[in-house]
């Protein structure tokens, strides 16, 4: 973080030296700024004097941190098991809650569009009625690449290759100022959803997103509790802090790569079965027991193979995850998802025996996707096209802050220099 000067006299006496800080946390002065590189801590230079000062109440948090943690982490010995943290006003996660700048998250999603939320995220301000238009240049260069893809190709497949080729066709994508920014997030996240393939016909380009997102998944006809439940499962999973695919993005934000690319970033790490593919292996489970008409062979069958049960439990929500509890309230409206709810239910129930874990977002999302329709791969399309949102709120986070400050040290393991040159 950039040091900042004291705001007024008496803001520098409730501060720390660096001394005192390094004292506080039980570091050596230099890991201090460690913690200042790497957006841990900030620092503010004293006047008339090289050294630096630090929030009193800041560093005891980060020293409860550690303590709670058992360990520090430094630039120079990140194998303590302290994360890496990042400043955000984005979104705040505790006490089995999440909030967007401060708002009740699903509070927000029960009374507002996807789009609307979005907004919110990027800029604070609330748009009633705003909806994304993609200009049809875009998604022409966007659909003729991804119907180039292989059958086989995978939802994160075709959405980076929709993404790359709508960064070709702006030659305007290396602008980093907000408005420009903005300006290629209002675009690219209906072009990404333009350029999927229509499962039987395509969508008006005008509806909204959750409108044109159903015509890519679904076959069914959508009723108006259908749309609604997956325009508020786009809202809940628009951010929700430091995923690793977010972390990605604000790596390419960091190096000052475009939107588009940086996009791209998190589009390339969703794909793991811990992160955006989780709601695919629900799905699949989820139909399994409703061949079986039991749970109870399914979860059997996955804690014989020591694997985790899929929809689970949630490393941030030691209780129930808020995002599971709006979206099943949505589901019990929706008489054909009946089924699918009753499965859910009863591997969480059956797992229950076993460890005692809440359902999470992914479970809910594989009950909408698999009562609508859709394929499996659905859950994670949803789930990107929802999250780009968020990734653009980090971007242009990121973009405010020093370039390239995403820079870690790496903690050398290797046979000590000099050696002889290899034969």
């Amino acid at each position: 973080m950039r040091d900042q000067q004291p705001d007024h006299p008496a803001d520098s006496e409730r501060r720390l030296t660096t001394r005192e800080a390094a004292e506080l946390l039980g570091v050596k002065p230099e890991t201090v700024y460690a913690y200042v590189s790497r957006g841990q801590l900030d620092s503010r230079r004293t006047p008339g004097s090289r050294g630096s000062t630090f929030d009193a109440d800041e560093v005891r948090a980060l020293a409860r941190r550690n303590r709670r943690d058992g360990g520090t982490t430094t630039a120079a010995t990140p194998a303590t098991g302290q994360e890496l943290t990042v400043r955000t006003r984005l979104t705040l996660i505790e006490s089995d809650r999440y909030y967007y700048r401060g708002v009740d998250a699903v509070e927000l999603a029960a009374r507002h569009t996807y789009e609307e939320v979005a907004e919110w995220l990027w800029t604070g301000r609330m748009r009633p009625g705003t909806v994304f238009r993609a200009p049809a240049a875009s998604v022409s260069v966007a659909r003729r690449a991804v119907d180039a893809l292989p059958e086989h190709a995978g939802p994160a497949d075709r959405l980076r290759v929709a993404a790359i080729a709508a960064a070709v066709a702006d030659p305007l994508r290396f602008g980093l100022a907000e408005d420009a920014v903005l300006g290629t997030a209002r675009v690219l996240i209906p072009t990404l959803v333009a350029a999927l393939p229509p499962v039987l016909r395509d969508g008006d380009d005008q509806d909204p997103i959750a409108h044109q997102l159903w015509t890519r998944l679904s076959g069914q006809d959508a009723d108006e509790p259908s749309l609604r439940a997956l325009d508020t499962a786009l809202s809940l999973l628009a951010d929700h802090d430091l995923a690793a695919s977010t972390l990605a993005v604000r790596v390419a934000a960091s190096a000052r790569a475009h939107a588009y690319a940086a996009v791209s970033a998190g589009l390339g790490v969703i794909e793991g079965p811990l992160h955006g593919a989780a709601g695919g292996l629900a799905h699949r489970m989820l139909l399994e027991v409703l061949d079986l008409g039991s749970a109870a062979p399914v979860v059997a069958e996955e804690l014989r193979a020591g694997r985790r049960i899929p929809g689970l439990g949630h490393r941030l929500y030691p209780g129930e995850d808020p995002r599971a509890r709006a979206l099943f309230a949505l589901l019990e409206d929706i008489p054909r998802a009946a089924p699918a709810l009753a499965a859910a239910r009863d591997v969480q129930a059956t797992a229950a025996r076993h460890t005692p874990l809440h359902a999470n977002v992914d479970l809910a999302l594989a009950v909408l996707t698999a009562s609508s329709g859709m394929a499996p791969t659905a859950a994670e399309t949803i789930f990107a096209v929802a999250r780009t949102a968020g990734w653009i709120a980090h971007a242009l986070e990121e973009y405010g802050e020093r370039p390239l400050r995403m820079r870690p040290s790496g903690l050398y393991s290797g046979p000590r220099p000099p050696r002889a040159l290899p034969e």
